[in-house]
Order: C-alpha cells, then sequence, then structure tokens
C-alpha cells in the first residue's frame, strides 16, 4: 500500500495548509489545516477535513466494512450500516487519541443482537487493522443500537 501526500502551497498572499493525497489506487483525498488566529502563516483554511479527522473516518470506514462483511458471512439481512465515531486527544504533542467510541446503527431483517455484537467485537479485536493500531493508545469502547427494517 501506498501514497502521496503533497503540500497544496501559499495561495495568493495567503499561506495555506492544504494537502492532497493520492492513493495507490488513483484516489485523491483532500485535507487541510484548522486556521489560526494567532499565526495565520500556520494555519490552514477549513477547507477540507484535518489529518486526524481522516485517520478517524478511516478508522470507521474500516470497522464498519468489518462488520457489514460479518453479517452478511452470517447470512443476515443487512440493510443499513453506520459508525459514529467520537474522540478525545492527549492535550500534550503528540496530540494522540486516548479515547475513541464507536456507536453503531445496524439495520436489517431479523438479525439478532448477538450477531451484531459478535460482529463488532470481532471487528474490534481481530480484523480492523486501523482501530487495533489506535487501541495502543486509546482506550476504545462501542455500542450500538438494532433496528429491525
Amino acid at each position: 500500500m501506498e501514497c502521496t501526500v503533497s503540500w497544496t502551497g501559499n495561495t495568493g498572499t495567503r499561506s495555506a495548509m492544504g494537502f492532497v493525497a493520492e492513493t495507490g489506487t488513483g484516489h485523491v483525498l483532500m485535507m487541510d489545516g484548522a486556521p489560526d488566529s494567532a499565526k495565520p502563516e500556520n494555519g490552514g483554511q477549513n477547507l477540507a477535513p484535518r489529518p486526524m479527522e481522516t485517520l478517524l473516518a478511516g478508522t470507521g470506514g474500516c470497522t464498519a466494512y468489518d462488520v457489514v462483511l460479518i453479517l452478511k458471512r452470517g447470512r443476515h439481512q443487512v440493510e443499513r450500516c453506520s459508525v459514529k465515531l467520537t474522540s478525545e486527544r492527549a492535550e500534550k504533542d503528540p496530540k494522540v487519541f486516548t479515547k475513541i467510541h464507536m456507536h453503531f446503527t445496524v439495520e436489517g431483517k431479523g438479525i439478532p443482537a448477538a450477531a451484531v455484537e459478535r460482529a463488532i467485537a470481532l471487528s474490534h479485536d481481530t480484523y480492523c487493522s486501523a482501530s487495533v493500531m489506535l487501541g495502543k493508545t486509546a482506550e476504545i469502547t462501542t455500542s450500538f443500537d438494532l433496528i429491525e427494517a
């Protein structure tokens, strides 16, 4: 797996902290820093997600993918799945994630709650590389709602 991240450079008279990532599969992702009123030359323009937001989003995508796949392999009729991630970060650099909560909402027909709980646990403990990696610095907790379609 590879990815190239390039700074977009200054824009006109403003300094910018935007970056474009091109993945090995040819997809493009924009990232930007937060505006910094104290030091505008060090801040972004709020034109795209922050790099740490993309890390959190990628973790959500990784674990949601696992949960859907595990439920489908169990022959469950999954119609929708989403995961809302909330996090806390360390106050000092490096400002790693210290707490992450993942709340899943799974909708389908006749899916037992135990199957959803098992799918989340398998993703969290075994399959989701991103959450296993982030679990080295963050306490990760999960919860879910199961909606009958």
